[in-house]
């Protein structure tokens, strides 16, 4: 590391440290707010995001205009162009927001009630984690829905986005501070932006001030991430996703699934990198299949048999190498392979997949079953398109990531993923020496029918 090199790093610590510190206040602050106080924030984001409008685009629109030269220098994708571009999307992140402003609050929900004795009860009640960092990819839309969440869960949060979205994410930033800033009870310091990979390298040192870390990326990254810090980790890796076109599958909903889980959303995680389709159907399933996903300009990489028996359309079909099974192309690219069972599909993705969304298209119960409770990732589908494994499009509001580890959510990360939970006991005098000893007093531990309320003083955070 250079001098100035370790300068700037440490500036960077010194600024991070303080913004984290200040997060950790903010956190304390908004664990106490009321649900009133922070739907009453969601509101005041969703109306200044759509009063600030035309200056979110234009600043969208110089980044756009910057990523169309990357794309010319071969440095960048369309697809990853259509990802930053807001102009299209500007309504549904508005309408993301309100809608997560009106999804149950997630915190001080009462999880688990017992009696431990007459006049002693124990209450598991969900509480915010606290602070989150999150890095995240070129989207803008995604800064709105991680701030929303994050607030509407009683979180506080410092965020990272992709350089290419820069502007957007600088102006999108401001417009959500301002907009809290003029709500009573929700506390400075609650979302903060960082601009730099310093800046990251410096929050993955901050132990004692971050709760969790969400980073959106390759697995590279997310190993990155994991191997260089001691905070929790929630992964939102690579989206390697499969759709199985089994033996007894309905051929039309077959191509419908399948072009659409590839080409809805082809720069998204959720779209699917690799088709696999059973030997007994696959002369007549990829003489349809192939010639839609042609239409829509997808180059088809196929193992030999896929290209044999894909008939006069095999001659344009790519041969997939191995490297091709583990690729998440975020282009119009898909690989193609047959196999002849349920089983050989499973294997094939439980091997090659990163275990986030994989679909089965079958009409057969049995072999449906099959696939659901053996393929391990976090989203399984039968019969329908992978493009549905979204945080809004499951009802959670919208989602600040997908995890396909197995600890603390998994799948869409929502409201509930944001939350832990503490126990509260409430007792009258009681102590442990009265159930000990030669007479002790016996427990009862009976399950409640109740839910935890303070019982003294009227403010409660989950008053509604």
């Amino acid at each position: 590391m250079t001098t100035s090199t370790a300068v700037a790093t440490g500036a960077a610590e010194t600024d991070i440290g303080a913004r984290a510190r200040a997060a950790r206040v903010a956190a304390r602050q908004l664990a106490t707010t009321s649900t009133a106080v922070r739907d009453q924030a969601m509101v005041a984001i969703a109306e200044a995001l759509v009063a600030r409008r035309q200056d979110i685009l234009a600043a969208n629109e110089r980044d756009i205009d910057l990523a169309e030269e990357l794309v010319a220098k071969g440095e960048l994708t369309d697809p990853l162009v259509k990802r930053l571009d807001l102009s299209g999307k500007f309504a549904s992140t508005v309408g993301m927001v309100r809608s997560v402003g009106s999804q149950p609050d997630p915190v001080g929900v009462t999880q688990r009630a017992t009696q431990i004795d007459e006049g002693l009860d124990l209450f598991r009640v969900s509480v915010p984690i606290g602070v989150i960092g999150v890095v995240f990819e070129s989207r803008p839309d995604a800064l709105v829905q991680i701030a929303a969440l994050c607030l509407k869960s009683g979180n506080a949060v410092l965020m990272k986005g992709g350089r290419e979205a820069a502007e957007s994410n600088r102006i999108l930033a401001a417009t959500i501070t301002q907009a809290t800033a003029t709500v009573a009870g929700i506390p400075q310091g609650w979302i903060s932006l960082l601009e730099t990979r310093d800046d990251v390298v410096a929050m993955l040192a901050l132990t004692d001030d971050i709760d969790l870390l969400i980073p959106r990326g390759s697995n590279e990254f997310v190993r990155y991430m994991m191997e260089n810090t001691r905070i929790p980790v929630t992964g939102h890796a690579d989206g390697i996703c499969h759709v199985y076109v089994d033996r007894a599958a309905d051929l039309e909903k077959g191509v419908r699934i399948a072009v659409d889980s590839k080409i809805q959303g082809v720069a998204t995680c959720c779209a699917a990198e690799t088709l696999l389709v059973h030997s007994d159907i696959a002369a007549a399933f990829l003489g349809r299949v192939v010639g839609e996903l042609e239409d829509h300009a997808v180059l088809i990489r196929g193992d030999a048999r896929t290209r044999e028996l894909a008939g006069v359309l095999g001659g344009a079909i790519e041969l997939a190498s191995e490297e091709d099974w583990s690729v998440e192309y975020l282009d119009y690219v898909l690989s193609v392979k047959v196999v002849d069972s349920t089983e050989q599909a499973m294997d094939h993705i439980n091997r090659y997949s990163s275990h986030h969304t994989d679909s089965i298209v079958t009409e057969d119960a049995a072999a449906a079953n099959l696939f659901l409770c053996g393929v391990d990732s976090a989203s399984v589908f039968h019969n329908a398109s992978t493009r549905f494994a979204d945080g809004f499009r499951y009802g959670l509001g919208a989602e600040i990531g997908i995890s396909t580890g197995r600890l603390h959510s998994r799948g869409p990360v929502g409201l509930e993923g944001l939350t832990t939970y503490k126990y509260i006991l409430e007792g009258d005098g009681h102590i442990v020496d009265d159930y000990e000893g030669d007479h002790p007093r016996p427990y009862t531990h009976l399950p409640l029918e109740t839910v935890w309320r303070p019982r003294l003083g009227t403010h409660h955070q989950n008053d509604r």
